[in-house]
């Protein structure tokens, strides 16, 4: 049973992405030779009405066919008019719907930094082009020292995003550990958190430094599942143990709208110690939460 209402997940979601997949091809095509102005602002709008049905229905069906057991805690004061940077912990391809689950429509449009290998998924690929989200390159410390500028790629990347954000209400999701938790991967990093990876600052810090003027705040979310190694397939399954989500809202520092991540250490330092005592919070919740699941 639990396989037969895997297999019936997996064609509730592609037939939806396929369903919207056709709007949305015709539409990122109408982009390219829209030219700039109302035209391309129109365009733009039908993509993300597009979109925000396309996730509105994978919902719907989650939430009848799959019933996942969420325990959430939300602010009330959420609205989508507003600009938010959202970052949180990642253990799953489920957190993605998780926190679609409890946003959606309650803030705007999600922007997600994502792989620049995501971009060969079919139709999903081609939404994240057409919705500019900030495509992020795996570009290692031994290649940066053959060619310097490769360190630029995903800060430009960055700044492209957060410059066209200014015109429209937008919600950035970040998932700062920049990949998902598992043992290999916290032994590996030597992680002093016991239920986290090491934080990546350094795109939260660019859109706090180009954005944080802007930004109604930051919505810090903390997932915890019952379950100590989820999978996307277990949660389609309808097999996925309960999952708490807790999000809060933290202001934006005044310190870290002029504050240079890149260009001086000293403010570097001073973000990295900001996120680590986040990160040591979070790590706490995480204990109470784990210990009395």
């Amino acid at each position: 049973m639990p396989m037969f209402k895997g297999v019936i997940s997996v064609v509730l979601l592609v037939l939806n992405t396929l369903f919207w997949g056709i709007p949305l091809t015709a539409l990122s095509l109408l982009k390219l030779i829209a030219p700039r102005g109302r035209i391309q602002k129109a365009v733009q709008a039908g993509i993300g009405h597009v979109t925000m049905n396309w996730i509105g229905v994978n919902l719907w069906w989650m939430r009848h066919w799959i019933q996942p057991r969420l325990e959430a805690s939300v602010p009330d004061n959420l609205r989508p008019d507003q600009w938010w940077l959202v970052i949180s912990n990642h253990r799953s391809w489920t957190d993605i719907f998780m926190l679609l689950m409890v946003l959606h429509r309650r803030i705007p449009m999600p922007r997600f930094f994502v792989k620049r290998q995501l971009l060969w998924i079919p139709i999903v690929g081609l939404a994240f082009w057409a919705l500019d989200f900030p495509i992020m390159r795996r570009i290692t410390r031994e290649q940066i020292a053959r060619n310097p500028g490769l360190a630029k790629l995903d800060r430009e990347a960055t700044e492209r995003m957060c410059a066209r954000a200014r015109q429209s209400p937008i919600a950035i999701y970040n998932f700062v550990e920049g990949t998902r938790f598992t043992p290999h991967k916290h032994a590996l990093q030597q992680s002093p958190y016991r239920h986290l990876l090491r934080p990546k600052a350094g795109g939260v810090a660019q859109v706090l430094n180009l954005l944080g003027d802007k930004l109604d705040g930051i919505l810090d979310v903390t997932l915890s599942y019952t379950n100590p190694n989820p999978t996307f397939w277990g949660f389609l399954c309808g097999q996925e143990a309960p999952i708490t989500l807790k999000a809060r809202i933290l202001e934006v520092p005044a310190w870290m709208l002029t504050a240079d991540y890149h260009a001086e250490s000293q403010h570097k330092e001073h973000f990295h110690s900001w996120i680590n005592a986040l990160w040591q919070e979070k790590d706490c919740q995480l204990d109470g939460q784990i210990d009395h699941a």
